[in-house]
């Protein structure tokens, strides 16, 4: 049998047999094997807009060198979400977490309401948490996904209900690991859809990490269990209610070894990271893990369990097709296909289109060929885009060049730039007397481009779309032993490689990797001046690094604290001075 057949009777009742799944009672068992197509994306993060967006892919020309795919948008990802629905009976759609948080304008301007209502267009059916939903806390994110108009607050920049009120998600977020303080899950821990009269679980869990890379009072009161524990407890629950078919959605990834250009390699013989380690933990009741979190493409077949990730940003999705086997409620694994597809969009070249189309099964190649951007949510999106044009499009300064991102080991210039902002808005005295600032690097979102020649005109849009977080700045005090220490954490016993915190031009050091901990970070210096270890320094970081995000412990102990303007409004003032992108290093790094 081809799992992927494309029958004039899945055209004609598809979308009424998936709404029968989920309202009308369960049928009879069925004597037939029933067909499940699973469509799942990640990493979302607010990106609506048909943007410059690529995937790499492999080029039979030139293997050494990967065609860069143009891909994405919502109204194309729900386009071919609609299209693969269309040649299966039966479908569900999953998002794997971090669908909102970390966002373009577009999004983050609206709390990410806008968001929301395009994934309930989508038709989504069932969502994991990822960290990002708790960036703004718990409490938020409740609002968020319950509906409703936000309370106005001090200090709020964004719109609610912005094109009418916000109606909440309408399908279910699940989290097995997500406790509060009385024990019971901040939302449920699965559900169970009855798809042609056999039940299937989807389980849902988010990186036990979360705590340490989100805001720690945002997530004050909540637990965050070991993840493969937490799911094979759910399993188990749900098996002695009847549920065999299984399928994991965590928040939570992992990487292949050239996997963003062979994504549906199935082998995956370099993979690594954390959901391998759990994959290597979860029961085998499990059928199905969907992974999310290092925005990496990936479809491993570990021992007959599928495992995969489709990149970030709706460039891609990954699509399943389950065979349950009306005996057992199992999902028979030895059918199981899957396969990883890009979302075309109006600027994929028609070249790159067909070679990719042609290494697909026909149906999924019919789907490609078939899908269309989807007009419902190409105008909600379009609404929201003039609704937030004129404070997008306003030009708030000029740059010398192009500030990058994609930079080695943590030294993008785009971070130095926030870094250089945040330390001038702080380095005078009656500011907080800042010495240094520094910033993290998963605040940096986006580069900021330079379009034309130099120098460029900036607008809000592109500052919020590099810097969407909107945290304050918070001036304090260490020893300087305690800076050096706090850099040293960079890379902790058991880390293998450091994280580098990106310092403003007034700070520099040397970083010799292959010293023992504690004695990496050498030769630091403020200003071209030695720090005394116990000379009492002022320096400048943001409100989520302050209270200890990212694993930054020792800050809380950071002592004088003051509070400053919010991150964006620094760099917006900074940007009045035309900078230019320095080659500094500021952190040397000595590998020998």
């Amino acid at each position: 049998m081809n799992l992927f057949r494309l029958t004039t009777l899945a055209l004609a009742t598809s979308a009424a047999l998936l709404a029968g799944c989920a309202t009308a009672p369960a049928p009879t068992a069925p004597k037939e094997p029933v067909t499940l197509r699973v469509i799942a994306f990640n990493d979302l993060h607010g990106h609506l807009q048909t943007a410059a967006l690529n995937l790499p892919h492999p080029n039979p020309a030139n293997p050494a060198q990967p065609l860069r795919v143009n891909v994405g948008g919502t109204a194309e990802l729900s386009g071919l979400v609609k299209a693969l629905r269309a040649g299966a009976p039966h479908s569900v759609v999953v998002s794997s977490g971090d669908a909102i948080g970390g966002t373009p304008l577009i999004s983050a301007l609206f709390f990410h309401e806008a968001t929301i209502d395009v994934m309930n267009r989508i038709g989504v059916d069932v969502a994991a948490l990822g960290n990002h939903e708790f960036d703004a806390g718990a409490t938020e994110l409740q609002r968020v996904l319950a509906g409703g108009c936000r309370t106005p607050q001090p200090g709020d920049t964004a719109i609610s209900c912005a094109l009418g009120r916000h109606e909440g998600a309408k399908f279910p977020h699940v989290a097995a690991n997500v406790l509060k303080a009385d024990g019971t899950t901040l939302v449920p821990p699965s559900i169970v859809k009855t798809i042609g009269g056999i039940k299937v679980g989807f389980i849902g869990a988010v990186t036990r990490g979360t705590p340490t890379i989100v805001v720690p009072s945002g997530v004050a009161g909540l637990r965050f269990t070991d993840e493969a524990d937490a799911i094979n407890a759910e399993a188990a629950r749900l098996q002695a209610q009847g549920v065999q078919a299984i399928v994991a959605t965590i928040h939570e990834g992992g990487f292949n070894d050239g996997a963003q250009m062979e994504w549906n390699s199935s082998a995956c013989p370099g993979r690594r990271g954390a959901i391998f380690d759990i994959e290597k933990r979860l029961a085998p009741a499990v059928d199905v893990v969907l992974s999310a979190h290092t925005h990496q493409g990936y479809a491993c077949n570990i021992n007959g369990r599928p495992v995969m990730q489709a990149l970030s940003f709706g460039r891609g999705v990954s699509v399943l097709d389950l065979v349950l086997d009306p005996a057992t409620g199992d999902v028979d694994r030895s059918k199981t296909v899957f396969r990883n597809l890009p979302v075309f969009n109006a600027r994929t070249e028609a070249a790159h289109r067909e070679l990719i189309i042609g290494q697909e099964p026909a149906p999924l190649a019919f789907a490609l060929r078939a899908a269309q951007p989807d007009a419902d949510v190409a105008a909600r999106v379009a609404a929201y885009t003039e609704r937030a044009k004129p404070l997008a499009e306003r030009v708030v300064g000029r740059i010398g060049g192009s500030f990058e991102t994609a930079a080695n080991r943590g030294s993008s210039s785009a971070g130095r730039l926030i870094a250089d902002a945040q330390h001038a808005a702080t380095r005078a005295p009656d500011r907080g007397g800042a010495r240094f600032a520094l910033m993290n690097p998963g605040g940096v979102r986006a580069p900021l481009p330079c379009r034309g020649t130099p120098p460029c005109e900036v607008t809000f849009g592109d500052v919020f779309t590099m810097q969407p977080f909107g945290n304050s700045l918070v001036v304090m005090t260490l020893t300087g032993a305690e800076v050096k220490q706090m850099l040293e954490d960079q890379q902790r016993p058991g880390r293998e490689q450091p994280s580098f915190l990106l310092p403003s031009k007034s700070l520099s050091y040397r970083w010799v990797a292959k010293a023992p901990y504690g004695q990496r970070v050498q030769d630091l210096r403020i200003d071209g001046q030695p720090i005394d270890p116990a000379a009492s320094i002022r320096f400048t970081v943001n409100s989520f690094m302050a209270d200890g995000g990212d694993g930054l412990s020792l800050l809380r102990q950071g002592r004088d604290r003051l509070g400053g303007e919010l991150d964006i409004d620094a760099l917006v003032a900074f940007l009045k001075t035309t900078p230019s992108p320095s080659p500094d290093d500021r952190i040397v790094i000595v590998n020998d």
